[in-house]
């Protein structure tokens, strides 16, 4: 049973690098030697675990079952040695997150000097994308992303909170004028994200969906905040992203008695087994947002 449980290790690697050569680098040993290991895992069970095609390797229905077992296994039996290691060292290791660009920028780009004073061990590999990437095949240890993943055997932990409020740069408002209602957002010019056209807000006196348009649709908040301080519009973004122009008065509040809905900030990861590194990350994170929620 002892070589039993060294093969699972390998044979985990194996599926998700759906090839020997990836999982061989990935485990550090010879495509030979695992390529043997496995053949004898299959020979033990009795049962055909792998197909094998010149291009691709692909889990038997056996073999999904078992990997499926196998992963749980062989996350614990690494979590339970490192929380052992961690009784004697701080967290270490390369931390591979996948990010949303303007999060990372905005809300993260402060925070990084921070956590990496904290934890000296750690070093960093970021994805910056908007892409939902796949969490369980790719090599990342966590993803962060504004909305709730849709995928089935992910976990998802909210880590922070942002509330929307409304602005716009002197000039836009002295050319155009003020709203005074959430209903006035629709003549004017609004800077927009795609797939959010109604604004949902609310106030001590009710709440107004805003069904909203402007000349603008754009991805990127950056290029939404640098519109709305050149006079281009109205903007709907989280105070956290434009604390520095509306200090400078280059934008002011529109509609002030009014704010968007909370929107929640998600933290993505595979399994709800965590090493080290990655869960210090979760719960830095957790704590910071908080405070700047």
């Amino acid at each position: 049973m002892g070589n039993h449980l060294n093969d699972m290790v390998l044979f985990v690697e194996v599926v998700k690098a759906r090839s020997f050569r990836g999982a061989a680098k990935a485990a550090g040993v010879p495509n030979s030697t695992l390529s043997r290991r496995i053949t004898a895992l299959e020979t033990a069970i009795g049962l055909r675990l792998l197909h094998r095609t010149t291009r691709r390797v692909e889990p038997t229905e056996a073999g999904q079952l078992y990997f499926d077992r196998c992963k749980r296994i062989v996350e614990e039996a690494r979590v339970a040695h490192e929380e052992l290691g961690e009784m004697v060292t701080q967290p270490s290791g390369t931390l591979h997150l996948s990010l949303p660009v303007d999060f990372a920028i905005v809300w993260l780009g402060p925070l990084f000097p921070k956590f990496a004073a904290k934890y000296p061990g750690i070093d960093f590999d970021l994805d910056l994308t908007p892409r939902n990437v796949d969490l369980i095949s790719e090599p990342y240890d966590l993803a962060i992303r504004m909305a709730a993943p849709q995928a089935d055997g992910l976990i998802s932990r909210v880590i922070g909170r942002v509330r929307f409020k409304l602005y716009a740069s002197p000039g836009y408002l002295a050319a155009n004028g003020s709203p005074a209602h959430p209903a006035d957002l629709s003549q004017h010019n609004c800077l927009t994200m795609p797939n959010l056209k109604t604004w949902q807000l609310h106030s001590d006196s009710g709440s107004a969906d805003a069904q909203v348009q402007g000349r603008f649709t754009v991805n990127s908040v950056g290029l939404l905040r640098n519109l709305a301080v050149q006079g281009m519009g109205i903007l709907f973004m989280s105070e956290h992203v434009v604390a520095e122009d509306l200090a400078a008065g280059r934008i002011k509040r529109v509609l002030p008695g009014w704010q968007g809905v909370s929107r929640p900030i998600h933290v993505v990861t595979e399994s709800k087994l965590l090493p080290a590194k990655t869960q210090r990350f979760i719960e830095f994170l957790q704590e910071e947002l908080a405070l700047n929620e």
